[in-house]
């Protein structure tokens, strides 16, 4: 699997839908559902920032749907569709690898692929891939600019296992297959968008980290966000590599959690426990600008780094 062609017929073998035309044709046609609105998103990755040269190549390709449909949840949306990005860098191999991945990956997420492009990389050129994923969803759709002063700040999900599974996969330390997962083969919380959606004024997911996305979403709002640094939910995994002040803020800071982050009104605190029994509340939405961050011992430093950013 060598050249284009053959790559694009390895990929036919996982293309169901209809409207993929069996990937012959230049564009896909699906109808858009009556009465629902079309949500698109795309994310790249790219080798040496979002893997590792040594990740499997099936695991890179179910990450790189996982994070487009982690967008989706974070809009309550439902997927429709997938539109692939490819480089061909000479290894049939590894693209075998990749097409069987993310065939597995649009199985378990029932997300048809629709189609894409191809390019090829010069030898020695680091990997990268994009993906476009369609969803639809129920109007109005949740963004990061309608929080409101008094909302509560939630979090569904647990923070910190990726960043963990990250140091792991670098065999940096030793650590459980579990975190390890976490960083390789993230599971975007579709089922918790959906039901969330209804109730939240400010939904996004927390792909870069959760200090740096909650400052998006005060940012978005015009408001100010608190965050109690204690209630940020660790896993019994990462709470064995500590629960302390510079463990929470190592985890906060870390990024590839796909946790979902959402502002809701307190009045509707009880129905977003009964319909997500994995969110906890972290914090608040307050009039003003900025971020500030305290646990049982008070405020703390904003630190330098809130998160994942790329160099400019």
């Amino acid at each position: 699997m060598s050249d284009e062609a053959a790559f694009i017929a390895a990929l036919r073998n996982i293309v169901s839908h209809p409207g993929a035309r069996g990937l012959l044709d230049d564009a896909a046609v699906i109808a858009p559902p009556v009465g629902r609105e079309l949500v698109i998103t795309h994310d790249m990755i790219a080798e040496g920032v979002h893997f590792l040269p040594s990740d499997p190549p099936s695991d890179i390709a179910w990450k790189l749907l996982a994070v487009n449909l982690s967008d989706l949840a974070a809009k309550g949306a439902k997927p429709i569709g997938a539109i692939l990005g490819y480089a061909l860098a000479e290894d049939p191999a590894w693209d075998a690898a990749f097409v069987a991945g993310l065939g597995r990956a649009c199985d378990h997420f029932g997300v048809p692929l629709l189609g894409g492009d191809t390019i090829a990389l010069k030898p020695g050129d680091r990997r990268a891939f994009g993906l476009t994923a369609l969803g639809e969803a129920a109007a109005p759709v949740p963004d990061r600019r309608g929080a409101r002063a008094g909302d509560l700040l939630w979090v569904c999900g647990t923070i910190g296992d990726a960043g963990i599974g990250l140091a792991i996969a670098r065999g940096e330390i030793e650590g459980p297959r579990k975190l390890l997962k976490a960083y390789r083969l993230p599971m975007p919380k579709l089922k918790e968008g959906q039901a969330l959606a209804p109730l939240v004024t400010a939904m996004a997911d927390i792909s870069d980290g959760l200090l740096i996305d909650a400052a998006r979403i005060a940012e978005a709002s015009g408001l100010s966000v608190t965050i109690d640094l204690d209630a940020v939910p660790l896993s019994p995994d990462v709470q064995r590599f500590g629960t302390d002040r510079q463990a929470r803020m190592r985890a906060a800071t870390s990024g590839d959690d796909y946790a979902l982050l959402f502002a809701a009104p307190e009045s509707e605190a009880d129905r977003v426990q009964a319909v997500s029994a994995a969110s906890t509340r972290i914090g608040s939405f307050a009039a003003g600008s900025g971020l500030l961050i305290r646990d049982r011992d008070g405020v703390l430093p904003t630190p330098s780094k809130l998160g994942f950013l790329h160099a400019s």
